[in-house]
């Protein structure tokens, strides 16, 4: 599968002066070894690939002097292959298995930086959170590989030939053919169902049919529970795993915003803040704030208190929810939470995009925007609506107490404009 980070990753393998190590972070079976391994077989000689969950006898090397010197000669000792500067690839997957292995990136920065090193972990949004660990700061270039976007779905079933067509009619507000705008949207249903987990999209275009995708996604939510307990005290697992189960609750609501009510009776910040963020740190879910006002900077608002939690993929959502295909596709879903399943859908797409995620409330009166986010120095306010129905009161409120240059609405009606309001399909919110 092509994917978009692959072009970040060839302007890193091309630096010629300052190169520091590459760190890939990204929540498991997202890709990340694939990805890295496609770029030593495209672009290097030869990869050293090493697995710290796997290879004890290789992470034992690490518990010595730190010399890159020393490292690359037991390397070459342990693989039999000469590790040659600008032409191997040098790959140290699940890294957070191996404190001294992530210690030892600072001194191939500032000592070897003539060696092309990439690390990736799973957990290593939550291994660098944790006291024990020093993460070489400043010394590493550090990259997160999302679950495939919707282009890079598109991409991915033979349908790249959209992507073009998508991007052109947004630069231009255009609407889109009426026939073609709905064939995207059909594929965009299927997004919502499929996600953008390489191995589910993977079975999917393997069997040209939906009916093992629940199957393949089930296994993924599997993996993610299966870490809480490897990697945390049975206490804290517990915790994690409650904090998780209550997802599909948390986001069945007209009010978005995160309750720990949900999670047990009796249930508080004191008791599952840490739980919330192993769940934040390790990508299996991602956070979205609330501020207090419409201005920039927008962190400067940051409300820490209110906050949404939604699921790093659409995909693994509609598997947690036991939602089926044809409730997607046929619109049999009840309109709230399909309201959810897009609001999921477009927070994954604006973090891959990179951009923070908050959204905006207001009191009196009574309002809120789904996403807030700052683009070029402006706040763009984001209204998301699943169906045709695009009436906000909340988003005239917004716009008259902030007065924003432009304001975005995402729903499944055609590209358009209405005075400083683009109106923009669901599928083409890969282009903001």
């Amino acid at each position: 599968m092509e994917r978009n980070i692959m072009q970040d990753l060839i302007q890193w393998k091309d630096m010629t002066a300052n190169r520091m190590p590459l760190v890939l972070y990204g929540v498991r079976q997202v890709g990340k070894t694939y990805i890295l391994q496609e770029l030593g077989d495209r672009f290097f000689g030869n990869m050293i690939y090493v697995n710290f969950e796997r290879m004890n006898v290789v992470a034992e090397y690490f518990q010595g002097e730190l010399s890159p010197d020393r490292i690359i000669r037991l390397l070459e000792e342990y693989f039999g292959q000469k590790i040659v500067p600008g032409r191997t690839l040098i790959i140290f997957d699940e890294i957070q298995a191996c404190e001294r292995a992530l210690t030892s990136l600072k001194y191939f920065c500032e000592e070897a930086p003539e060696y092309h090193i990439a690390a990736a972990g799973s957990l290593l949004g939550v291994a660098i959170n944790r006291e024990k660990y020093s993460f070489p700061v400043g010394k590493v270039i550090m990259k997160t590989l999302y679950p495939l976007r919707f282009d890079e779905f598109l991409r991915a079933v033979g349908k790249a030939y959209f992507i073009d067509l998508i991007l052109e009619h947004f630069a231009g507000m255009a609407a889109m053919p009426a026939d073609i705008h709905q064939e995207i949207l059909e594929w965009y249903y299927r997004y919502l169902y499929i996600g953008g987990m390489p191995a589910v999209i993977n079975e999917y275009l393997n069997r040209e049919s939906l009916v093992n995708v629940p199957e393949v996604q089930g296994l993924i939510l599997n993996s993610y529970t299966a870490d809480m307990a490897k990697y945390t005290t049975d206490s804290e697992s517990t915790r994690i795993k409650n904090a998780y189960g209550s997802m599909p609750a948390q986001l069945a609501k007209e009010n978005k915003k995160f309750q720990y009510k949900l999670i047990r009776k009796g249930a508080t910040a004191g008791i599952f803040g840490d739980s919330i963020a192993w769940l934040v740190f390790s990508g299996v879910v991602l956070r979205c704030d609330r501020v207090s006002r419409g201005n920039v900077p927008l962190i400067a608002f940051r409300d820490v208190s209110a906050f949404k939690l939604y699921l790093s993929d659409v995909g693994l959502l509609s598997a947690f929810s036991g939602i089926t295909p044809e409730g997607i596709i046929r619109h049999e879903l009840s309109e709230l939470y399909r309201g959810s399943l897009t609001e999921n859908y477009v927070a994954q797409t604006l973090v891959s995009g990179g951009y923070e995620l908050y959204y905006w409330t207001s009191d009196s009166p009574p309002a809120e925007v789904d996403f807030v986010i700052q683009k070029k120095g402006c706040v763009v306010p984001i209204e998301v609506k699943s169906g045709e129905n695009v009436r906000s009161k909340s988003l005239k409120h917004f716009s008259n107490m902030y007065m924003p240059e432009k304001i975005i609405r995402l729903s499944e009606k055609n590209f358009g404009t209405e005075g400083n309001i683009d109106a923009v399909p669901l599928y083409a919110a890969f282009c903001i």
